[in-house]
């Protein structure tokens, strides 16, 4: 390596230094930095003479710290460590100059939350793109997870031991009830909610069951009058009067000014995490997303 500041001192002589210190001889640092002895005696002597104090007292035994050595030692170590943390900076700057990070996530994690962070993200790593993929179901997110078609997805906690995850929001099921419903002073009732026809999203097996067993929970039991594939659809059947549906809040975004919005008589919610692969070797890239995900709020209710 270069001089440093103006003086001859080299990284070299500081390591072979604090090796000589560390192991306590010659032979044993030589071995340990694969150098021979000799260069190892010429680097401590160099470093020596450079400083002009003796910095190690040799002797049959070993070697040992001078006076004027105990003073220089740590400096000699901290050196050492700055370069250290120098060089690991700079190799994760190189690891973060490209690349891509491929997400896995339900619609309406990826229509309301994911944006955000991506914008964040794509600002602080520019050359690092993001993939994303949406799928209909959680089981679907993990599948990708498994797979190797994605680092990162967003699934329902909890999930199984296959993943390593992080509680990310807590989002509640809302009633949404027709515009001209007669249930418009809170708090509704199972009984009042039993009474309404119900529209449902076919693909969102998990959500309905969660929503069915916990309405039995109270004995409430929802009648099912529709059955389609888009949330969005649901959304204008309760404004055209059709029905009524319960439904994730993000899930229902953005929901109508005529729609009536009700909390349920018992609340219910969904916690919705991020997960990787626990045995997986990952790339820089997904951390650094990881840390970006970590510091953007709850989307707002």
């Amino acid at each position: 390596m270069n001089d440093i500041s103006g003086y001859k001192l080299k990284v070299s002589q500081l390591q072979a230094f604090v090796t000589v210190v560390d192991f306590g001889n010659f032979s044993l640092a030589a071995l340990h930095l694969g150098l021979s002895q000799s260069t190892v005696s010429h680097a401590i002597a160099t470093l020596e003479d450079e400083l002009g104090v003796v910095l190690l007292a040799r002797g049959r035994h070993g070697a040992v710290l001078t006076s004027e050595g105990e003073e220089i030692i740590e400096d000699a170590r901290r050196v050492l460590q700055l370069l250290d943390s120098i060089q690991h900076k700079a190799n994760l700057a190189k690891g973060l100059q490209g690349g891509q990070v491929r997400v896995a996530s339900v619609r309406s994690i990826a229509t309301h939350l994911l944006p955000e962070v991506i914008s964040q993200f794509r600002a602080k790593f520019p050359m690092i793109s993001v993939a994303l993929s949406e799928f209909d179901r959680y089981v679907e997110v993990e599948q990708a997870l498994r797979e190797g078609q994605a680092e990162v997805g967003f699934t329902s906690l909890p999930t199984t031991a296959d993943f390593q995850t992080w509680e990310l929001i807590r989002d509640d099921f809302v009633v949404l009830l027709p515009p001209d419903a007669h249930h418009t002073a809170p708090p509704l009732t199972w009984e009042q909610l039993a009474t309404y026809p119900m529209i449902v999203n076919r693909r969102t097996s998990q959500h309905n069951k969660a929503v069915r067993d916990h309405c039995l929970q109270f004995g409430c039991t929802l009648k099912v009058d529709y059955e389609v594939r888009e949330d969005s659809t649901i959304i204008s059947m309760v404004k055209q009067g059709l029905g009524a549906t319960v439904m994730a809040r993000l899930a229902a975004k953005p929901i109508p000014p005529e729609v009536q919005i009700r909390p349920l008589p018992v609340p219910l919610e969904r916690v919705i995490g991020v997960a990787i692969l626990a045995e997986a070797l990952l790339p820089r890239s997904v951390f650094a997303f990881l840390d970006v995900l970590k510091t953007v709020g709850q989307p707002s209710t």
